[in-house]
């Protein structure tokens, strides 16, 4: 069993002070569970996000974090059974966050943020669960309907009453006022279309929460982006050489 002791001194000082923030002003759908014993599992309760086919539900999940942490991402995984994109069916999680864009200065705050983002936003291109992938793609009703079950059937209820009809604060970790609702049928808002409204609260907390669904969202974009930059230079190019054979 992992103690404490597979963790440097300075680590735990710091998870530490971010476990008793993370505890005394939580981000809305999100409870961290703290054992003082052992830092190196952290264990977390997901509020199904508002307006999604997993609102309602409530998701166990948990961090694990290695002895070289923060310099490697801690691991992510679900312990309540869901149907998502991107969580494998043995409740693995896949987001650049944890992976490739990984940062040590990453607070437990912001992973825990970005994964409940996942929850609005999944990205079928990286799926782990090529089903639910492949159905998001093809007939989001049914993978809504897939995905509903699966929160039925595994998901505890929260205790709290959970708002209904609107994103909530936290899911966009973007602490958004509640006017932004989901249609029937349609694919979950991004994040990234709400920061707008966000830019008002200006607490460090909520700045942190903001840029956590921010990077999330922003994942595809940065390659369209790209794509869509290059295509202007070549046009540019392209016309210069028109001009060119008019001279001629």
């Amino acid at each position: 069993m992992a103690t404490n002791e597979n963790l440097p001194p300075n680590v735990i000082k710091q998870l530490a002070k971010e476990l008793k923030n993370l505890d005394e002003t939580p981000p809305e759908g999100i409870k961290v569970i703290v054992n003082d014993d052992d830092f190196s599992t952290i264990f977390a309760d997901i509020e199904g996000p508002a307006g999604t086919p997993y609102e309602n539900g409530l998701f166990r999940m948990k961090l694990i974090l290695s002895h070289d942490f923060p310099q490697c991402p801690p691991k992510g995984y679900f312990m309540t059974k869901i149907f998502h994109p991107n969580i494998a069916t043995n409740g693995e999680i896949c987001v650049n966050t944890l992976k490739k864009d990984w940062n040590p200065s990453l607070g437990l705050r912001h992973v825990l943020l970005v994964v409940r983002c996942l929850l609005i936003e999944p990205f079928p291109e990286s799926a782990l669960n090529e089903q639910a992938g492949k159905m998001l793609l093809e007939n989001y009703e049914e993978y809504a309907r897939h995905a509903r079950l699966y929160t039925g059937i595994h998901a505890l209820k929260p205790k709290t009453k959970s708002k209904t009809g609107a994103i909530s604060e936290s899911t966009t970790a973007l602490n958004v006022d509640q006017v932004n609702t989901i249609p029937s049928g349609k694919v979950p808002l991004a994040p990234a279309t709400l920061t707008a409204a966000a830019a008002s609260k200006g607490s460090a907390t909520n700045s942190q929460d903001q840029n956590a669904c921010v990077a999330l969202s922003s994942e595809p974009q940065k390659k369209e982006g790209a794509v869509a930059a290059k295509a202007q230079v070549d046009k540019k190019k392209m016309d210069a050489r028109k001009k060119s054979l008019k001279r001629l």
